[in-house]
């Protein structure tokens, strides 16, 4: 199996860093949509239910499919023998945000069954600043990976 792993290695890490690209795209569409439902789509208006429509297809059809291809081929390139150095202190930091990647996408995605059930009860700001997290953990994520500091 590991010499298979070895084989499509970088067909693996093409369809990681695509799969990477669009999920941080939804990440970070998502919740600029909640700031514009919270703003112009008063609940009951039609607005309101485009604004629904809109966030339950990038989740269901973008985010939830570009996160499972990112962990599948994540977890790939993690047991590919000789990538990663398991012995320092980088792969285990890059592990923990992308877990807290997954954990803001889940946030989101109850966010976005709230809108849904027209409860949603967080302002227009809290998505904004909530919107800055992603980019966060992004920027911690490829770090780890290109720079290696420990």
């Amino acid at each position: 199996m590991t010499d298979l792993l070895a084989t499509v290695y970088p067909w693996v890490k093409t369809l990681h860093i695509l799969s990477v690209i669009s999920w941080m795209a939804g990440l970070l569409y998502l919740p600029r949509l909640f700031v514009n439902h919270v703003e112009h789509g008063p609940v009951g208006s039609e607005t309101s239910e485009v604004f629904k429509g809109m966030e339950v297809r990038l989740l269901r059809l973008i985010m939830n499919p570009a996160m499972i291809a990112t962990w599948v081929f994540g977890l790939m390139l993690a047991f590919t023998p000789g990538i990663v150095d398991w012995a320092s202190f980088y792969p285990w930091v890059k592990a923990v945000m992308v877990l807290g990647m997954t954990h803001y996408h889940h946030w989101l995605a109850k966010r976005r069954k709230e809108f849904a059930a027209d409860q949603n009860t967080r302002s227009a700001r809290s998505y904004r600043i909530m919107n800055e997290l992603p980019t966060v953990l992004m920027i911690i994520i490829v770090t780890m990976i290109v720079v290696r500091p420990f």
